[in-house]
């Protein structure tokens, strides 16, 4: 039995086997992804969680708009070679039309083009930053946060990771309870369940994390209201 985390990892393994069982944790849709037939009847050897990497948008966006008084232009970073770019993008888009707000998208692929990416938001004044999902950029969290930092540009995620590093803020579904979940149905397919009988779970725990020290650095004060629905604050 295989447990498979992230999208890539378990598209890999959905086409190694069709026997062995995966349980799997992604952050998009698995229907959409071909990982299942359904998300109530899996059929097949997969089930396991999608933990809404992509689909958090609108509630990032919110969040920026409380810490940054009269945000209008906010930049979307995100990887062109995800899968997944599209439709980020054109969830992000719709929400900031809901929102009245400008989107300028910004694409970086490489660690160069995450240098070059900022240095082009800077140039443009962007008036906060959205990170998109994608895995080079949680690997270079720590390069994305400082540049938002040496920039000044207020910035939002979707992990936790994110902001532990330093980040300013983060909102998506806890990723330790999506590896439990994990956990969970792995036992009860090792005591005899079929993949195909478990339906996928959807994440219902949801987390907003800040960065207090991030915060005042760039001269942000955090209102009450968002400090009150914060699961941490990071001093």
């Amino acid at each position: 039995m295989l447990a498979a985390l992230g999208n890539a990892a378990v598209q890999a393994a959905k086409a190694a086997t069709t026997t062995v069982p995966i349980v799997f944790a992604v952050g998009e849709d698995p229907v959409r992804l071909g990982l299942v037939a359904s998300l109530a009847r899996p059929g097949g050897n997969l089930t396991g969680i999608n933990f809404f990497v992509g689909e958090l948008a609108a509630k990032r966006l919110e969040v920026l708009r409380e810490l940054v008084p009269g945000v209008v232009r906010v930049a979307v970073l995100v990887n062109p070679a995800n899968p997944n770019a599209e439709t980020i993008l054109r969830d992000v888009e719709a929400a900031a039309r809901a929102m009245g707000l400008q989107i300028q998208v910004r694409n970086a692929g490489t660690i160069d083009e995450i240098d070059a990416g900022f240095a082009t938001l800077a140039r443009e004044r962007a008036d906060a930053l959205v990170v998109a999902p994608d895995p080079l950029f949680l690997a270079r969290r720590v390069q994305l946060v400082l540049l938002a930092a040496s920039n000044k540009i207020p910035t939002a995620y979707g992990v936790r990771n994110y902001v532990e590093a330093g980040g300013l803020v983060s909102y998506g579904a806890s990723f330790t309870d999506a590896v439990r979940q994990v956990g969970v149905y792995t036992g009860r397919i090792l005591k005899g369940t079929k993949p195909a009988d478990l339906p996928v779970v959807q994440s219902t725990k949801f987390e907003l994390v800040i960065n207090a020290q991030a915060a005042r650095v760039l001269g942000l004060t955090v209102p009450p209201s968002l400090l009150a629905r914060a699961d941490e604050v990071i001093e």
